[in-house]
């Protein structure tokens, strides 16, 4: 099992995950100007929507969008969803909530836009994490346990403190505890973006 990522990019939710759950795997950096990887593939021939994430299973299937590939891993290892009869339709929800409702939001700090535009957007990050903070009832979004969706809240707080984004305390606080977790440590030196 491969998986591709550019460094510090949503991609980087899944590499947490992986490492979170335990699974055994590769993973390859990819410059996504050139859609080489480091070996010198064509990324587009892996995953032709031009993106990252990108994991390659060990049957050659390639799963794309960090919805999928984070509930791929929770197949793998349960422990990494909110148990009980609904866990898994409200993981499902807080993945689409933080993809379709936080991660697009980011667009205009990658797109050029104007500065009136990111202030927009940044309000409005700041704001729907807001919803998350209001909800939070324990040290991670299910509660007491991690979960493949703190994974991705993680790597938007990131974005958040790049682009000079305010987020509210409580995540503030869940981006802390997730930054001592050994599994996000691996990760984020996998990728370069601190030492070891």
């Amino acid at each position: 099992m491969k998986l591709y990522y550019a460094p510090g990019a949503c991609s980087l939710a899944d590499h947490i995950a992986l490492h979170e759950a335990g699974l055994s795997f590769d993973h390859e950096k990819v410059d996504l100007k050139a859609k080489k990887t480091e070996s010198g593939a064509d990324f587009t021939a892996i995953n032709p929507k031009r993106y990252v994430p990108a994991l390659t299973l060990d049957s050659g299937e390639t799963l794309s969008e960090n919805i999928a590939i984070l509930e791929w891993i929770t197949q793998q290892a349960p422990q990494l969803a909110p148990g009980g009869a609904m866990g898994r339709t409200h993981l499902l929800e807080m993945l689409a909530y933080i993809s379709t409702e936080i991660h697009k939001s980011f667009k205009p700090f990658f797109a050029g836009a104007s500065d009136e535009d990111k202030d927009k957007a940044g309000a409005m990050i700041t704001k729907r994490m807001g919803y998350l903070a209001e909800r939070l009832d324990g040290d991670y979004l299910f509660g007491a346990d991690v979960s493949v969706a703190d994974a991705y809240l993680f790597v938007m707080t990131l974005w958040a403190g790049k682009m000079g984004v305010s987020v509210p305390d409580k995540v503030a606080a869940l981006r802390d505890r997730m930054m001592a977790r050994p599994a996000v440590r691996t990760a984020m030196t996998h990728e370069g973006l601190i030492k070891a």
